[in-house]
């Protein structure tokens, strides 16, 4: 397993690639729908900090198989929810393109 630091560095850097594609967005294309971007960008800010809390308070510490299961699980959830908002971003431009 990788270490917690490497972990909240990993999920900083792809929830940032997402606040910051959302804002380009919204720099360079003036005919997107602002509202929902910036909906995008707010549950990626709430996420962000949601699993910030869940890098520091793993389950069943005394466990080191639970322990491994849980971060590979956040890890997981992680990835999940950046590629659902990229996915999101991309059909909101799609629909103005």
């Amino acid at each position: 397993m990788a270490s917690k630091k490497d972990l909240k560095k990993d999920i900083d850097m792809l929830m940032s690639m997402v606040l910051n594609d959302c804002f380009y967005v919204l720099e360079y294309n003036p005919k997107v729908d602002t509202k929902a971007v910036m909906k995008i960008a707010e549950s990626i800010m709430e996420k962000h900090s949601e699993f910030r809390l869940r890098v520091n308070h793993p389950d069943g510490k005394d466990n080191p198989k639970l322990v491994k299961k849980y971060y590979n699980e956040l890890a997981a959830d992680v990835l999940t929810v950046a590629d659902d908002a990229f996915e999101a971003l991309s059909a909101e431009v799609k629909k103005v393109a």
